[in-house]
């Protein structure tokens, strides 16, 4: 089997509210040694360790991993500058182009309201 190339290619994440390691693996792509290795390298992956050093992950694990894999992956940054990243160096600039492409979201969709309100 292929792996996805991106995440838009992943699983789409059941509603449950834990996941085992197996789980995870298979909705983000990534085998389970990877998964162990990035909880060392990203703080933000912490997941909840029960009976046996267990680990269980929760939503936001499983699409804070998706995004970590992005990083790495599809927009080939290195683990280093993945974490950059994600603990927001890189998210003032972000946030600047955040706040351009809602802006004129709202633009677009007062254009939009203004030609169904028009009689």
């Amino acid at each position: 089997m292929l792996e996805p190339s991106n995440n838009d290619e992943l699983p789409v994440i059941p509603g449950k509210r834990y996941f085992t390691i197996g789980e995870v693996s298979e909705l983000c792509a990534v085998k389970p040694h990877v998964l162990r290795y990035w909880e060392q390298e990203f703080p933000q992956l912490a997941p909840v360790k029960r009976r046996g050093n267990r680990r269980y992950y929760q939503r936001q694990d499983v699409i804070t991993i998706r995004q970590i894999r992005a990083l790495l992956y599809d927009q080939g940054f290195t683990i280093g500058g993945a974490r950059q990243q994600m603990s927001g160096e890189g998210a003032q600039q972000d946030a600047g182009q955040f706040a351009q492409l809602v802006t004129q979201m709202i633009k677009e969709l007062e254009d939009v309201l203004r030609v169904l309100n028009q009689p």
